[in-house]
């Protein structure tokens, strides 16, 4: 793929801000009767000029984002390596260790989706989260949130839904990747935010 100088890449960005993320809206100035058009942004124009960019930005680079250990390579037809914390109503185990829940059915999804199959870890987070500090799992699910003090060795994706918690405060719900595997991390947003119609 051919190199971008940085002007080249920010002249396509400027474009593509121009045609994506504003929406026109057609109002009338006060005291003139005169028509005006004025423009506000949207969520799915930001979401595509965020796409957009990323493959602008992977031109300058030459390449795709890239696992530092293959993981996607690996997992997509083949297995795809998950730990389970068991939180309600976002992963439930059963007596007989089946893993299930909201975020096990998200998961359960994405992996058919890369002809994967998943090969499931029960434990609690903490174990969880050195399992993929010793390079064991691939993905975490628990009812993770955007500030999850595993931050320091799990990448959590973007958000992709909001909750409710019990005292009232919104939460930003997200899946724990691999640190490092940035191609399986934005093959999993971009599922995710496929399955919440964002794209």
């Amino acid at each position: 793929m051919t190199l971008m100088t940085r002007s080249t890449l920010m002249t396509r960005l400027t474009r593509l801000t121009r045609l994506t993320l504003m929406t026109p809206m057609t109002g009338v100035t006060r005291g003139t009767g005169a028509a005006r058009t004025t423009h506000r942004p949207t969520r799915r124009g930001a979401l595509l000029l965020g796409c957009a960019a990323m493959v602008a930005l992977t031109g300058c680079a030459g390449s795709l984002p890239r696992d530092s250990q293959g993981t996607l390579d690996r997992a997509t037809g083949g297995i795809l390596h998950v730990g389970a914390s068991e939180n309600a109503p976002w992963t439930q185990i059963d007596p007989d260790g089946t893993v299930g829940g909201t975020e096990a059915e998200l998961v359960t999804r994405y992996a058919e989706s890369i002809d994967a199959t998943i090969e499931w870890e029960v434990a609690a987070l903490s174990v969880l989260a050195l399992k993929v500090e010793n390079d064991e799992l691939d993905l975490v699910i628990g009812g993770l949130t955007a500030d999850t003090p595993w931050s320091d060795t799990i990448s959590p994706t973007r958000p992709y839904q909001k909750a409710t918690a019990e005292d009232g405060s919104t939460q930003k719900m997200v899946i724990g990747v691999r640190p490092g595997e940035n191609a399986l991390q934005v093959s999993l947003e971009r599922f995710l935010a496929e399955q919440e119609g964002e794209l």
